[in-house]
């Protein structure tokens, strides 16, 4: 019987020479000599394991490794031999560091099999395994986005129905043709508003009111109102399709959205029924006021727009460097501005009357803006300015370089993501298709418009397994291949 064969290096009852056990590892052709005090050290993990089944049998050992040749006393293991390299150190130096060029999950799929604990991976790989756990995230909720739309759900009533597919038409520009052409408009009318908004306040193009003061021409109050009603017609059903009502009214730009509508129907109120309530000249001067917050509209350029999405993220993630910059400035702001005043105090013209002046004079100095309203006179004051110059100009310089790297990293991301989702998606579909039992290039279904409603086909596309699974789409347990790629 296998398991009654015993290894020509132990003793009948099991127990170890007295010199040094020692095991050979063939991980995908790469050999490598352990020993049995350093494997030891961690008695839960893969090797320590077979170290210790030695004299249990064939049985066990196949248990635990791919084969076994007992001459050479050689263990066989088809794994990622780079993976292994990076993995085996734990048992010399006590933490795992991957080396660059590794897939995290494909690693961290390692460190499982050779049961050795996350805990012993460095918190520098930690972080590069955290991004990759997050971009598959990212992935799956795209691919469940993209099928949840192909789906139709056959209990759902009537209205629930064409809230769908009124939150499809508005939020989904890519979803048909007349929501393209929707957004397009939208666009256009943001343009026009905020064109109009900048006309009115040409002098040649006001008109007199009864008391003779000038206001905007009749011609561009009307375009104004129509921009509105569009915006509040965009709004509105936006909200009312909304599936949750409550992230819909507390998201950024949906905020954007109300403030660059409630100034104009508040100054409508005020102008209508504040003269009753307070002063002619207050209610003047709060509709003045609700007119600027005109300005928010130009913001809703964002949502139309990924560049500018992009750009907000990047200075989003940029915070620490924006930081650096003010503190800089500030540092510079005022070390500079006292010293420009102590030393233009000796001439009888100095421009230079107190410190908190002199802050002006070199916000404008460090920003390299110049506009001349305040300058030095005497020698050192201009040797002060040309190094508050030079040392403005080059903690500007310092943060930049670091802003593009998250504005290009982030762009560079969002298009992999779209494209890994695209891929997921076709594999996916490839899958469907096979387990229909026809060839990919015969009977594999295509996304057509009669495809896309037809529930039974999504279920199908749902229910597929690509050989890039995405674990987060399904609660079923799913294994993988080293040879299999993974995102």
């Amino acid at each position: 019987m296998a398991d009654d064969i015993s290894f020509p290096d132990l003793d009948s009852d099991g127990s170890e020479n007295n010199e040094e056990t020692e095991i050979i590892v063939n991980v995908g052709g790469v050999r490598q000599v352990l020993y049995s005090d350093h494997l030891s050290q961690y008695p839960n993990t893969r090797l320590a394991e077979l170290m210790n089944c030695l004299p249990g049998g064939y049985d066990i050992i196949f248990s635990l490794c791919d084969d076994y040749d007992p001459g050479k006393r050689e263990f066989y293991f088809d794994r990622d031999p780079d993976a292994f390299k990076c993995i085996v150190d734990v048992y010399y130096f006590g933490e795992v560091h991957m080396k660059k060029g590794i897939c995290p999950i494909c690693f961290k799929n390692e460190m499982e099999f050779w049961k050795v604990d996350l805990k012993f991976l460095d918190d520098c790989c930690k972080t590069h395994l955290s991004e990759k756990k997050e971009e598959l995230e990212e992935i799956a909720l795209r691919v469940q986005l993209i099928l949840d739309d192909l789906g139709v759900d056959s209990s759902e009533n009537r209205w629930k129905k064409c809230q769908k597919c009124i939150w499809k038409f508005m939020e989904k520009p890519e979803s048909s043709y007349p929501a393209r052409v929707t957004a397009v408009l939208s666009f256009l009318f943001i343009l026009t508003s905020s064109v109009v908004m900048c006309v009115g306040t040409i002098p040649e193009l006001q008109v007199l009111d009864s008391e003779g003061k000038a206001v905007e021409h009749p011609v561009l109050d009307k375009i104004e109102t129509a921009c509105i009603g569009w915006f509040t017609l965009e709004y509105v059903l936006r909200l009312i399709s909304s599936p949750n009502k409550l992230h819909f009214a507390l998201s950024f730009m949906n905020i954007i959205d109300i403030s660059a509508i409630l100034p104009f129907y508040a100054s409508l109120i005020l102008t209508h029924l504040g003269a009753r309530l307070m002063e002619l000249t207050n209610v003047q001067q709060a509709v003045q006021a609700l007119r600027i917050m005109r300005i928010a509209r130009i913001f809703k350029l964002a949502r139309h727009s990924s560049g500018l999405q992009t750009l907000t993220y990047a200075l989003k993630r940029s915070f620490k460097e924006l930081g650096l910059l003010l503190m800089y400035l500030a540092v510079g702001i005022f070390v500079f501005s006292a010293l420009g005043y102590t030393m233009e105090q000796s001439h009888p013209e100095t421009l230079f009357k107190s410190i908190p002046q002199s802050f002006w004079w070199a916000i404008i100095t460090m920003t390299t803006v110049g506009y001349g309203d305040i300058y030095p006179k005497t020698t050192l004051g201009k040797l002060n300015a040309a190094i508050s110059f030079l040392c403005g100009v080059i903690a500007i310089a310092l943060p930049i370089h670091p802003i593009i790297n998250n504005f290009v990293r982030y762009y560079n991301k969002q298009r992999v993501l779209e494209t890994a989702a695209k891929h997921e998606l076709e594999l996916m579909e490839l899958n469907a298709g096979d387990r229909k039992g026809g060839s990919p290039e015969d009977e594999t279904p295509c996304l057509s418009q009669k495809e896309k409603g037809d529930p039974q086909w999504s279920s199908q596309l749902k229910a597929s397994i690509s050989d890039t699974f995405i674990h987060f789409l399904s609660d079923e347990k799913h294994h993988r291949t080293r040879l299999q790629s993974c995102k």
